[in-house]
């Protein structure tokens, strides 16, 4: 039972978290099948949330209202059940065998809780060994506890995750509404960056932190003066040295959020240049960070081809062949290859 709680409480995602608690259902008892239905809490009725067992893929979110069958008639009471021979229970509902083929024999279910409420049910079906005991509705008791804590547990953490992507957006928000050219320019910087990851087979947490990165490469602009953000005309020398400070900026902005931390890089040197020209460190080659390396492209490119107040876009063409004339120079040439494939996929004008 504690190798089966750390398991149960070894993620904070709550899909895995819900398989293993079935899993382990089904492996405590020895039971041939197991499900975990989940019970709305405004209607009452229930959905088969994770079933493990023959025909269990024909059954993921059949609904069951209100009462209905012996998990309805337990999340209904907050009662457990020990039923073995559910042919002689008028409580038993067959439909779900009847869709999934399985033919149930026995089961055992008990009530998931959550705050005292009844959130759900954990049934097994048919043990392998004979009859369903009382101690094995003890253990599902016990198991049941230690999955609704889970749960909770997993939604609380989606929910700081939902929280944390709100802030990110807020962020986005606050920057586009003082620069116009911004709003697209953002969304397309970091759809050809992932691209770009993806192309050069970065790690699913390598993946997320360049996403961030280059949601947030402009962060910095809200540091500059709408004076010098808005002019239409060439920037003077002091002018252009106030704009090239925006990646220092953003980074100064985003270390005061712990989480973000790993996007500092990315955001602070997506100006630097290849041989070691750029700013704000002037960092040379594979000194660069990497994410940083890739948002130089992605974001080099959507500028050359957006229309800005002072001059006309670049057909799409002419800045790919910019592109291949920058590698090794002001680009790495890996990134810009993997751009250009990932470019390819996605658009015919290559």
């Amino acid at each position: 039972m504690m190798e089966v709680s750390s398991l149960v409480n070894s993620s904070l995602d709550t899909e895995e978290v819900r398989v293993r608690s079935i899993l382990a259902t089904t492996g405590l008892l020895g039971a041939e099948a197991g499900s975990l239905i989940l019970r709305d809490g405004e209607t009452g009725d229930l959905s088969i949330d994770v079933s493990v067992g023959d025909g269990s893929d024909r059954v993921r979110h059949l609904r069951l209202r209100r009462g209905q069958g012996i998990a309805g008639w337990v999340a209904e009471r907050g009662v457990p059940a020990i039923v073995n021979d559910v042919r002689k229970d008028s409580r038993f509902c067959g439909d779900v065998d009847e869709l999934s083929g399985f033919v149930t024999t026995s089961l055992i279910c008990v009530p998931v809780r959550s705050k005292g409420a009844v959130v759900g049910v954990l049934e097994a079906l048919n043990k392998r060994s004979g009859p369903f005991l009382a101690e094995d509705l003890e253990v599902l008791e016990v198991l049941a506890n230690q999955v609704a804590v889970a749960l909770e547990n997993a939604r609380l953490y989606e929910e700081v995750g939902q929280m944390f992507g709100a802030v990110i957006e807020a962020l986005l928000e606050t920057v586009e509404k003082r620069d116009t050219y911004t709003r697209g320019h953002t969304r397309r910087v970091t759809d050809h960056s992932v691209a770009i990851g993806q192309g050069l087979g970065l790690a699913k947490a390598e993946m997320e932190e360049l996403r961030l990165a280059a949601m947030l490469h402009d962060i910095g602009k809200i540091g500059i003066s709408d004076r010098v953000l808005h002019k239409d005309g060439a920037l003077t020398r002091e002018e252009l040295e106030t704009v090239r400070h925006h990646p220092v900026y953003g980074a100064e902005i985003l270390q005061h959020i712990k989480k973000l931390h790993g996007v500092l890089p990315g955001v602070k040197h997506h100006h630097e240049r290849y041989n070691g020209t750029g700013y704000p460190g002037g960092l040379k080659g594979s000194d660069i960070p990497v994410m940083a390396r890739i948002i130089a492209v992605a974001d080099t490119f959507d500028a050359m081809v957006t229309d800005r107040p002072y001059r006309k876009g670049l057909a799409v063409y002419a800045a790919v062949e910019e592109l291949k004339r920058q590698r090794g120079v002001q680009f790495d040439p890996a990134v810009v290859a993997a751009f250009l494939e990932g470019y390819r996929i996605l658009s015919r004008d290559l």
